[in-house]
């Protein structure tokens, strides 16, 4: 991460940043495999999640005064209703869990090891609030899929290398418009999780 700063923010601290996390998650989550057809509106409601809590935790990444990567967490219990029904589901005990929302970064500074810093920083915030599981979801698209791009890996290696399991049994759907389309339509989401080790 040289010559790039790292900012940590909290709660009602996030909303000075709103449109600089709003702008890299429309940017990132358009390609592959989120296609998503953002909009500044929906992004600065959703965000306002994690404005909303005092134990959220947003990352920043600068490269001089351009935002190039973000991740964000937040207890699940302090977590919007629908961010807790898959887990109200699953009869899985809300209060020990930290809610991992998004990491995005963009492609140049990609293989640098920031995402391993974004699991630090949200594993230790995690801990400082005396939760032990983390567990986030990733959309499920079509290994025939068109749009698909030749060669295209994925995360999930990595996300093993960083202790996580993939939870086929545990799934939800979220809805967005893709690329070229106005209407939300449902995507299924799959979760994965690790327990923190003690610390």
């Amino acid at each position: 991460m040289q010559g790039l700063r790292l900012q940590r923010l909290g709660g009602e601290a996030i909303a000075t940043q709103i449109d600089a996390l709003a702008a890299l998650r429309i940017r990132v989550f358009r390609d592959w495999p989120y296609l998503y057809e953002g909009t500044a509106e929906y992004e600065a409601q959703y965000l306002q999640a994690y404005v909303q809590c005092p134990r959220s935790l947003a990352v920043l990444v600068w490269d001089g005064d351009q935002c190039v990567g973000a991740s964000t967490c937040l207890p699940l219990a302090d977590a919007p209703d629908d961010m807790q029904q898959p887990f109200v589901d699953q009869q899985m005990d809300r209060s020990r869990i930290d809610y991992f929302g998004e990491s995005v970064l963009l492609p140049a500074y990609r293989g640098r090891g920031i995402g391993v810093a974004f699991f630090t920083e949200r594993e230790a915030h995690a801990r400082l609030h005396g939760l032990t599981l983390c567990a986030f979801c990733a959309v499920e698209r079509a290994a025939d899929d068109p749009r698909r791009p030749p060669g295209y890996a994925g995360n999930d290696a990595f996300w093993a290398r960083r202790g996580y399991q993939r939870l086929p049994a545990m799934q939800t759907k979220f809805s967005w418009p893709d690329i070229g389309q106005t209407q939300s339509t449902a995507k299924t989401m799959t979760f994965w999780s690790r327990e923190l080790p003690p610390s």
